[in-house]
């Protein structure tokens, strides 16, 4: 069978979903070689927005905050139980939902990845210049 004529108005390499698997691949590979705490980029971000919230909060919310459906936020959540580092409680108003914090280990956990978490961000944006790194942020905050 003969290979497909590329068409002059495609290339793979230009279009915007190759090159963002291309680069979360780059930085999904610096973040594993660190591995922050033995935590996935999933419950890194998921524990970081709930201990940067002020009170506790509603896994609903929380998965709204960190951009994960709710069968995830739950996943999620409940590998950070296990752990300790996630606590729930009943909601005072409504005895049916359950609200979420940080335990004291998690906040501890956190304050010790912090430095390793910049230096993910640092090494995946080291091909870039400091004004094209903050473009970049720019630009991906725009369209997502």
């Amino acid at each position: 069978m003969a290979p497909l004529e590329e068409d002059s108005d495609y290339k793979l390499d230009e279009q915007v979903g190759f090159a963002l698997r291309k680069a979360y691949q780059r930085h999904m590979t610096i973040f594993s070689e660190h591995n922050p705490g033995g935590l996935t980029s999933m419950q890194f971000s998921t524990l970081y927005r709930l201990a940067t919230e002020p009170g506790p909060i509603s896994q609903n919310a929380l998965g709204r905050l960190v951009a994960m459906d709710a069968a995830t936020t739950k996943g999620v959540i409940s590998r950070l139980q296990a752990r300790g580092l996630v606590e729930t409680e009943r909601d005072l108003v409504d005895k049916r939902r359950y609200m979420l914090r940080t335990t004291p280990e998690g906040r501890k956990l956190l304050a010790e990845t912090l430095p390793t978490m910049k230096q993910i961000t640092a090494d995946t944006l080291a091909p870039l210049s400091a004004e094209d790194a903050a473009t970049l942020l720019a630009l991906l905050r725009r369209i997502s």
